[in-house]
């Protein structure tokens, strides 16, 4: 048996306990992560029976029959696979095909599931973890390349655009998503979009960026000083790197999401600063950069073994700046697998 064979045959022994005998997968992760084509329009029909069929059009279907699945040339993927009383994926199907295919069924009822392929996505194989892995390091020496380079009067954008093509340089398809840089006051944005703002002398810069390669993500954010930290800066980076640290801890098949979350959101909290932690600390990677599970105070569940997720607290001050630190890790028995392997100390460049 295959690994998407396994993937598969996982998928269809939950299938009844969700009260389906078949899944209709639409999502093009999903297809990928069951069938190994990645493709802009396919879709994979799923029994509990242990059956599969992939369909797809002309533009993808050469590759499609070399897999190890039935398949079927159509440009309506959907349509051609839709049988009565099929789950389908309510997260990525349009209302619009939901309809039509109400309309070909001839009103049989078709039935929305949630999170039934991405729930199995979060515990990986030994291959997957190899591939994070490789993104990772990746991305670890693409930081540590750039940082050499990182000088005063350098724009946030300049920097975001030399550390995407140095991961690609070193083998990465692409980002893992639009790189941040945000320096000086602009860090006490978590999401800061890099703009024409050059980088002074005093800032701490926040730089969150990762590579994808062969489809998995890397995710990591390291948070710089562009020379000596002022008190104040390097009081705030000790406190998020305690934070850090605290969340790392407590990575573990078994712990509740939400207490992983206060494990790190209570260091933060106890010096004062609970309100300028504004985000959930972690979150699942794989062949999404946002995927299952989450981590966070309004989260529910538990990790698995396995399991590849961020921790990443930040503290930010409006009008001042902030400090994020992130790392990829994947929950193993005795203590997480640590991905993203740059220090944590405070680099003054």
């Amino acid at each position: 048996m295959t690994i998407l064979s396994e993937r598969r045959a996982r998928l269809a022994a939950v299938l009844p306990a969700r009260g389906v005998e078949t899944l209709l997968v639409t999502s093009r992760v999903n297809v990928r992560y069951l069938t190994g084509l990645d493709s802009s329009n396919a879709a994979v029909l799923v029994g509990a029976d242990g059956s599969a069929r992939l369909a797809t059009d002309n533009r993808y279907v050469e590759r499609a029959q070399a897999l190890d699945v039935p398949v079927v040339e159509a440009v309506d993927t959907a349509g051609a696979l839709a049988v009565p009383g099929a789950g389908i994926e309510a997260a990525s199907m349009s209302v619009a095909t939901y309809r039509r295919l109400l309309d070909r069924l001839g009103g049989d009822a078709l039935v929305p599931l949630e999170q039934v392929v991405e729930g199995l996505r979060a515990v990986k194989d030994e291959d997957e973890l190899e591939l994070l892995r490789t993104a990772c390091a990746i991305s670890d020496q693409a930081f540590a390349d750039v940082c050499g380079a990182i000088r005063p009067g350098m724009t946030e954008r300049e920097v975001a655009r030399v550390l995407e093509a140095r991961m690609v340089e070193l083998g990465a398809a692409r980002p893992s998503f639009e790189t941040i840089v945000a320096a000086g006051e602009n860090g006490s944005v978590p999401h800061h979009v890099p703009t024409t703002r050059p980088l002074m002398a005093g800032d701490l810069v926040t730089l969150d960026f990762g590579a994808v390669y062969e489809g998995y993500h890397a995710d990591m954010t390291r948070t710089v000083s562009l020379g000596e930290p002022a008190a104040w800066q390097r009081e705030l980076y000790d406190l998020v790197a305690a934070a850090q640290r605290a969340g790392r801890e407590a990575l573990a098949p078994g712990a509740d999401v939400r207490e992983v979350d206060a494990a790190a959101r209570s260091v933060i909290e106890r010096a004062g600063h609970g309100g300028h932690f504004r985000h959930g600390l972690g979150h699942g990677v794989g062949l999404e950069i946002h995927e299952e599970p989450f981590l966070g105070p309004s989260r529910t569940g538990r990790l698995e073994d396995r399991v590849p997720i961020t921790v990443e607290p930040g503290v930010y001050l409006p009008g001042q700046g902030g400090v994020r630190i992130e790392d990829t890790l994947v929950t193993r028995e005795g203590e997480p697998e640590l991905l993203t392997k740059t220090t944590k100390e405070l680099l003054v460049l």
